[in-house]
């Protein structure tokens, strides 16, 4: 660290162009280069090596952070053979979903080796956190489509009696085993809360959702807590400030929080060739100053995860991902006591 210097450029294969290893790191990215599931646009399964290579042209500073470079972040190396895995059962995926759409033969064969495949995907990944947690490490996911946190959800409900999941996202996702897929991108907070110990589920920018989602939220005796991007931004037009917003969506909020982020959470301008891409959604620095006040409550981030990063022909998504997992982990960092606030 005493010769890394934060004006310099970063170091290249190094998630943020940071001087650490995974050996030495407080908090451990674990990419998982996976999008089976997807129901629209593929191409998320590039999105962790496209993050990783946009990661290390970023400028360090954050305002009000006392030297973020100084935490000790770094990345796994993207698997070559889940990628390759994940690209031979999307082929399989897309027959099978265009089945299901136009002639309503669900091919049970094809549906069962894809929900095996997820469900082992699933079980690997919870034992690479389980290894972390034990070292008391913080692990922050990149997907891939959103069903690839799951593992890390699991790990740390038999870890902690209770803890609240903050989900910025486009989508409810609480869809029961969408299109037949158990593990569906579009299932992954169904799933999530079949662990009892998951005290809340708030979500914030919903604006894509089915009445079956809705009828799950109804009957959650107030588990789930939707703020709908319609009303968020209904209340702004009649002079609600962001900071206001915040705080109601904060007050829901239990002390220890996972935060999902699914890139459609914000503006698509800033997430074009993400999947399944929706009008509306939050802009960047409102997303950031959520996260920020979250850690400034007091509140204690114990994971999270960054997924739908679809790269697309250019650099933009994986630079708006790179900067959205930099803050995920700086303040994740501060919130652990691992950097600080300046004062």
């Amino acid at each position: 660290m005493t010769d890394f210097n934060p004006n310099n450029p970063g170091i290249p294969g190094n998630i943020f162009g940071l001087p650490y290893s995974v050996e030495q790191a407080d908090i451990v990215i674990l990419p998982i280069p996976w999008d089976v599931t997807v129901s629209y646009g593929s191409g998320t399964s590039r999105g962790p090596a496209a993050i990783l290579n946009a990661s290390t042209q970023i400028d360090y500073s954050i305002p009000k952070v006392h030297k973020p470079w100084e935490l000790k972040v770094a990345m796994e190396i993207v698997s070559d053979e889940v990628l390759q895995k994940s690209n031979l059962l999307r082929s399989d995926a897309e027959r099978y979903i265009q089945w299901i759409e136009q002639a309503g033969d669900e091919h049970q064969d094809i549906r069962h080796r894809i929900n095996l495949a997820c469900s082992e995907l699933e079980r690997d990944v919870r034992k690479k956190i389980d290894y972390y947690l034990e070292r008391d490490i913080l692990v922050g996911c990149l997907g891939g489509d959103h069903s690839t946190p799951l593992g890390l959800i699991n790990a740390l409900a038999n870890r902690y009696d209770s803890f609240g999941i903050l989900q910025i996202d486009a989508h409810m996702d609480l869809r029961d085993a969408y299109e037949g897929l158990e593990y569906s991108h579009a299932s992954i907070m169904f799933n999530a809360l079949t662990n009892s110990n998951i005290s809340h589920l708030i979500q914030v920018g919903i604006r894509d959702y089915c009445e079956e989602e809705v009828e799950y939220i109804r009957n959650s005796n107030c588990k789930v807590i939707t703020f709908y991007d319609q009303d968020l931004k209904e209340a702004s037009f009649n002079g609600s400030t962001w900071q206001n917003q915040v705080k109601k969506i904060l007050s829901e909020l239990p002390d220890l929080i996972y935060i999902s982020f699914d890139i459609d959470g914000l503006n698509p301008s800033l997430c074009p060739n993400t999947g399944t891409p929706v009008p509306g959604g939050l802009s960047f620095q409102e997303a950031t100053y959520l996260i920020q006040m979250l850690v400034k409550s007091g509140k204690k981030i114990i994971g999270f995860d960054l997924s739908e990063v679809s790269p697309g022909e250019g650099d933009w998504d994986a630079n708006v991902g790179a900067r959205i997992l930099y803050q995920l982990a700086v303040y994740a960092g501060i919130s652990q006591g691992k950097l600080k606030f300046e004062k």
